[in-house]
């Protein structure tokens, strides 16, 4: 389904890691993004930002006004799922089926690449992860010489739309070997500690976005007013 020309494709969780694992499993380049509505509204303002969500392989909703927007059109969203959960479930494909992971990390974010491949591998000691910090966010060598297309799994916490941006960016790469590339936001932060999530129940209410307003105040407020009272007027108004 489309909500304001962006597409959000509507499966259950399960369909989703199924989709996943056959990404995996069948080899070429897969782009996920998990859409919210600053998604949207970002790409209604950049037509680049828009035609790469539309190129994307697999949309996944992220955010109780993605549900309520499917109501607004007739329609029942089978399912919400964060970035971090969808990272987090990605995480235990790789561990499983050992697909090397790299994490493309922004030098301004809280927490570095480093800091999360060490919480990752305090969950998953036998994935292999490297990752670097992006010089102009254009793709380098890890630190280890091996470069991003040597790895299946590709994490970006750019933030969109530029992660979306860069990921689509590596579909170019000769010789590539990445199978699935998907923009985390401040997922590195949940993992590492630095920013503390909410508890299941506020989330399974759809209130997360109450409680990253309370930690973050300054920083949430326009985007809160943007995803609470702009993006739900818009759907209201399309037709």
């Amino acid at each position: 389904m489309d909500i304001l020309g962006v597409k959000i494709d509507n499966l259950s969780r399960q369909e989703i890691l199924d989709k996943i694992s056959v990404f995996l499993q069948e080899g070429g380049f897969h782009q996920i993004a998990t859409v919210n509505p600053e998604f949207i509204l970002q790409a209604q303002q950049d037509g680049e930002f828009k035609d790469i969500l539309s190129r994307c392989d697999l949309n996944v909703a992220d955010g109780v006004g993605i549900w309520f927007a499917f109501l607004r059109f007739g329609k029942y969203l089978k399912n919400r799922m964060a970035g971090t959960d969808l990272m987090e479930e990605i995480l235990k494909i790789a561990d499983t089926g050992k697909y090397r992971v790299f994490l493309a990390g922004y030098g301004g974010a809280l927490s570095s690449w480093q800091e999360a491949r060490d919480a990752i591998l305090k969950k998953y000691p036998d994935v292999e992860i490297s990752g670097a910090t992006m010089d102009g966010k254009r793709p380098i060598e890890c630190p280890t010489g091996q470069p991003i297309g040597n790895y299946e799994v590709v994490f970006c916490n750019f933030g969109a739309p530029d992660q979306e941006k860069f990921l689509h960016s590596l579909k170019t790469l000769e010789n590539s070997k990445i199978r699935l590339a998907m923009g985390v936001g401040g997922s590195f932060d949940f993992l590492t500690g630095r920013i503390k999530r909410a508890p299941e129940c506020i989330r399974m209410a759809g209130l997360e976005w109450l409680w990253r307003f309370l930690q973050e105040p300054g920083y949430r407020a326009k985007r809160i007013f943007k995803a609470l009272v702009v993006f739900p007027v818009r759907v209201v108004l399309d037709k």
